[in-house]
Formats: C-alpha cells, structure tokens, sequence
C-alpha cells in the first residue's frame, strides 16, 4: 500500500482568541449592540491587536456575540491581548466577558455568501476552551500553556484545571490565567462539576504524586574508573522503575544534568515536574559492593524512605530490584503481575558480561566523542561471554540502527541491526526499547510504516516511561503530516526527559515540518537557552529564521553553527559575503563550499548520503543538480528520504512535475 500523504501542507498554525459576551441572548436588542460596539472598541484599541493588523498578521472572524482573533506572530500575542482587554474591562463590570485561547491549524475560506471566512481545528478548540469558562475567565489550552511555561512573565499567572469532557466527547486540559489585577480566579462552573477537580497550581504542570527522579549516583569508590558502575546501577534502578505504568518516571538523559549539582532538592523536583527524588551512592571495591539509597520528598525536604546493601556483585541485580519495589510500595503504585516479574528480571549471570554492558552504555551516551566506537567493543564482549544477555543485543542493534538512520553509517549495516534486534527480542520480548530499534530498522529500512507503527505502540505499552520511544515515534509522524498526533507524542517525550539535547530539538523540527515556523522559533529558542553549544539546534534555527524571513538572525544562527562544528573558516566567508553582498549570496556561498567538502569526502572513499547533495543543490541553487541527486535521496534507508514531502527546505522543488514523480516513488507498506 502507498502511504497517502499531500504534497504540501495546506494548514497554517493560527494563535487564537476566542472572545464571547456570556449572557448575550438575554440581553435586550438595544444592550446587545452597545456591548458589541463597546468589546470592538477595546478589542481594537490593544496593543496586540494593532501590532499584528499594521503586520497582514491578523484573521477576524465575526460571531453573534463576539468573535475570535487569529494572530499569526507569537503564541503568546492573544494572551497578550486578552490581557489587554481584561484590565480594560475592570473599568466596564457590565461588559461580562469570558476568552479561550488555542493554537492549532487554521485555514482562510471563502463561504456559501462568498465572504472571507476562517476554518480549521484552532478555532474549533479555541471556542471549546472558551466555552468552559464563566465571565471574567480567560482560559487557555495546554498546547498554549506549554507554549508559555518557560516565561516567567506567565508562569505564576497559570493555574492548572485538570482535563475537562466537552462536546461529543472531546477531553481538554485547561488552564485558567489570572492575577490580582486580570482574569477570574474561580473555577469555572464546568470544571467544579467535572471529575477533575481544581487546584491551583503555581506550575504551568500538575505534578503527579506518583512521579520521581533517579537522581545520578555517587561514585564512592577508590578506583574513580568505576564511574560507569555507579551510572549503570542509577539507569537500571531507573529502567526497572519506568517500566511500572502507575509512575511517571523521568529519563536518565534528563536526571544527568544535576550530576554534582549544588541546587536545592526542591528546585530540582520543580525542574524535572516530580514529586520525588531517589538520591544514592555506589561503592565498588573486588566483588563486593554497597549500594545505598534514599526516597525524598523535596516539597517538605523529607525522608520516605531510606536503606543501604552490603552484597556481593553477582546479588546486584537482587538489591535493583529489592530498590525499585521498595519505592514502589512507598508510592504506593499499582504493580500488575508482568510489572512484579519484568523489575525483577535478572538478565545474566555474568557478572563480567553485565560489567563490559554497562561500559559500553556509559560510552554510548558519549555518541560523537573520541572513544565511541568502544560501544561496540563492549557490547560484543558481553555477548563473547554470555550469549543469552538480551540487552547487549539490543544495545549492538540501536549502535548500528541510530547511525544508519541518521546517515551516519552507509545503509550496508542495516541487516546487522536488524540481526541483533531479533535476537533480542528472541531472548526476552519484553524489552521496550527493543522495540524502538526495531521501528527504525521498519520504517527506515524495510519501508514498512505498519510494522513500525505497531512496534512503537508495543513498546510504549512495555515501557511507558521511555522517552525516547514518543520522541521517535512524533517524528515519524511529522513525515505523514499527522502533525496534531506528533506534537502530542513529542509533549509526552518532553514531560519525560526535558533535558535531553535530542529530544528538544526534534521538538523543533516537527514544527519547522508541519511550518508553524513561530512555535519552531520558540522551542528552538528554549533549546539553545539550555544547550548554547548544541550547533544542529543553531542550524535548525537558523533553516527557521530564513523561513520567517529574519535573514541577519538566520545567518548569525547558521555562523554558530559552523563554529560549534569546527569550520570556522566557513563561518567568517559566510558572514563577509552576507556584509558585502547580501543574505542570497551568502547562502550560495556556503553551499558551493559544502559541496567542495562533499566531494572531497565522498572522494576518499567515506560514506556521503545523497540528500547532503540535495539539500546543498538546492541552497545553492542548482535546481537541475538537486533533481539529479533527488532519486538517489529517496532510494537510500534513512530519515532524510521520509522528509521528503513535509520539509520546507525542499521547498524550491516542489512546483517542478518531477518532484511529485519522484515523491510517488517512496513507497510505504
């Protein structure tokens, strides 16, 4: 079966305000018309509403009683503006007015009257969020207040309401902003009726009681060498932890950024949105060690739980597992009957092989630095000698899969990945991350979109708390335009490891896909503020900045880039030419460069993917080149082939028919 997917995307991402006059049908015909000319008057005096009209940014669409707002700037421009019009009414009590906000797809129409009109899920759900509010509320969607949660201009104004059902069965989660001087800090009626309650909250995020953190593990040994036992025993702890559906558990990638960190518990817990932490050290001296662990609250900075083990190495396993159903009784979370036997599976008997495995993941989150190829060392090594260790094989298969996927490594080690991943899940069909390797081989490799989807759904069914399966599986999505779907796995992926680098930034690129170029900006942004020295999210942001138009921010952006990456010769050519000859030329410049480069590797016999050369062509200019290049691009087993009908940088192709006829080649099961 052909995968259906529309060549272009004819939605555009809108910010929302829906505004309404509650009680407007009970009012006599003389009040309805002076509240109406009164609300246009304060709509249109506000800032915002001036601000995003002068720009062509602005869509109206007139209701009865009201009407909705689509700005086309900043997800925060209708917050601003209801802002705006909530002080304004302070001075007006009689005006009874109650704003929803949403971003979502948005498409200008023309009606049965021939009338401009405006359509599309953003304004749909925008008059739904508003629909659940009484006078004086302004009441935001959770992609909103997400948008927002990073501000502190915002954060202490949102109040969480928990998830509301409206029509036809609809669910959304609600947020409900206010301060002394805007909003209506009640809860709406819907919301005190409904089974989810109100609280307020002073985080943009509930967060759920059953929610922790395995904070990394000090290294009390001797032999400071041993700082990949005291990381494997945290991750394993960890691994076994997420695999119980009733916790929320954080990733590893996450927890690591407060290694050695002198921030407050509480701080912390705030940051990873938990309400516990689990801190611990590991001493390893011969074949004994000493594990100890404690359970905190850090809200009231309080011990739940607490215990140390003297055991044996070969008992590691047993004190992971005693560990992990310790907390989870503390926590009182529901354990079914798999849940009890999969933490506390031990997966060798080895102790070796188990050592020379945690080696090489301690290599492997090293991925581009000096040494990396030793993952594979250790991962054969633990196979050498216990050939039954199910996660060495896992971990052989994600060494081959993720370099293939990312075009890293030449498509010749697809059959291995593929080898090792159904070894594994020969040895124990439980292993959740398993399945995340075996989606990419599916997808990537065999072009089998039904398979893959059907093994991401199985892995997050056997390790809901692993964030790297909703991370990949969103940007699978994104590639079918199923962009509502993606953006909610790539939440789900952020809610649990808000910290790793790739994460945020596939983050990014699934926006920049579905060309809701604002939010990318944003989430890029928010990246960078973490990761300043992340040069893929300097360049994703730079590919957005062109998009938005912002052709010196796109050219700084695209100057870190090639710094961060060791070519800093390019960057000072790029910058003199953008000086002297402007952004066009500059573009052309550097590409010409990298195709230099291109050629050069690809001439030494290394391993250049063809779409390297398309996307090079085509900043280049070189239309009839890039189409030379374009089939070789869609035949190779990587992720750039899959981008091909929703990456904007494809762009300057796609009103060739040759395009379309290229496209209809990738075919997908």
């Amino acid at each position: 079966m052909t995968a259906e997917v529309k060549t272009e995307i004819q939605l555009e991402i809108g910010h929302v305000l829906f505004i309404d006059i509650v009680g407007y049908t009970k009012l006599v015909i003389e009040q309805q018309t002076k509240y109406l000319e009164q609300l246009r008057e304060i709509v249109r005096a506000t800032e915002s509403f001036r601000a995003a009209q002068a720009q062509g940014k602005l869509m109206r669409l007139p209701t009865g009683d009201g009407g909705a707002l689509v700005f086309q700037t900043s997800p925060d421009a209708p917050v601003n503006c209801a802002v705006e019009i909530a002080r304004e009414l302070k001075k007006r009590p009689e005006l009874r007015v109650r704003m929803g906000i949403h971003s979502g797809p948005v498409q200008a129409v023309t009606d049965l009257s021939e009338q401009g009109n405006i359509a599309g899920a953003g304004v749909n759900i925008a008059q739904r969020v508003m629909d659940c509010g009484d006078a004086g509320h302004i009441l935001l969607s959770k992609r909103v207040a997400d948008d927002l949660e990073d501000s502190a201009q915002w954060r202490s104004l949102l109040h969480d309401l928990g998830t509301i059902e409206v029509k036809h069965g609809f669910k959304l989660a609600l947020f409900n902003l206010y301060s002394d001087e805007i909003g209506n800090s009640s809860a709406p009626k819907r919301c005190a009726s409904s089974s989810a309650g109100y609280a307020k909250s002073d985080t943009v995020r509930s967060v759920p009681r059953k929610s922790i953190a395995v904070l990394p593990f000090e290294n009390l040994s001797e032999d400071k060498a041993n700082a990949y036992f005291a990381d494997g025993i945290q991750e394993e702890i960890l691994t076994r932890l997420s695999r119980i559906r009733d916790l929320k558990v954080i990733s590893r990638t996450s927890t690591q950024r407060f290694k050695s960190t002198s921030e407050p518990a509480r701080e912390i817990a705030k940051q990873l949105g938990v309400a516990n932490l689990l801190e611990g050290s590991v001493r390893k001296a011969g074949e004994k060690v000493r594990v100890y662990v404690q359970l905190i609250d850090p809200e009231n900075d309080t011990h739940l739980w607490a215990d140390c083990y003297d055991r044996d190495l070969i008992d590691i396993f047993a004190v992971e597992s005693d560990i992990a159903a310790s907390i989870a009784e503390t926590l009182q979370a529901k354990l079914t009957g798999a849940e009890r036997q999969v933490i506390a599976l031990q997966p060798t008997t080895n102790i070796e092989a188990h050592q020379l495995y945690l080696q090489g993941r301690y290599h492997w989150r090293n991925f581009y630095a000096p040494g990396y190829e030793r993952v594979r060392e250790h991962f054969e090594q633990a196979i050498a000698l216990d050939p039954s260790y199910a996660p060495a094989y896992c971990g052989l298969s994600l060494y081959y899969s993720w370099a293939a996927a990312n075009a890293i490594f030449s498509p010749d080690c697809w059959p291995l990945a593929e080898e090792f991943v159904q070894k594994a899940l020969s040895l124990d069909d439980t292993l959740g991350e398993a399945y995340n390797t075996l989606a990419a081989i599916e997808i990537y490799y065999k072009r089998n979109w039904t398979a893959a989807e059907h093994a991401f759904r199985r892995g997050i069914e056997l390790n809901p708390n692993f964030g790297d399966l909703p991370a990949h599986y969103g940007l699978c999505l994104s590639y079918f335009g199923r962009f509502e779907e993606a953006i909610a796995q790539k939440r789900r992926a952020m809610e649990l490891d808000p910290f790793f680098p790739g994460t945020n930034l596939h983050y990014g690129t699934v926006l920049f896909f579905s060309r809701d170029y604002d939010g990318a900006a944003a989430r890029l942004a928010k990246t960078l503020e973490i990761f300043p020295d992340y040069a893929a999210a300097h360049e994703y942001f730079g590919a957005v900045c062109a998009k938005k138009g912002m052709k010196h921010e796109a050219i700084t952006q695209w100057t870190a880039a090639l710094n961060l990456s060791g070519q800093a010769e390019h960057a000072r050519m790029l910058e003199q030419v953008f000086t002297t000859a402007g952004f066009e030329a500059a573009v052309r410049a550097l590409a010409e460069r990298q195709l230099t480069d291109l050629d050069r590797k690809r001439s030494s016999g290394a391993y250049v993917p063809a779409a390297h050369y398309v996307f090079a062509h085509v900043r280049a200019g070189n239309f009839e080149e890039a189409f030379e290049w374009l089939p070789k691009m869609v035949a190779e087993p990587n992720w750039f082939a899959l981008q091909l009908r929703v990456n904007p940088s494809l762009d300057p192709l796609r009103s060739d028919p040759r395009f379309d006829k290229i496209a209809a080649s990738l075919l997908l099961k």
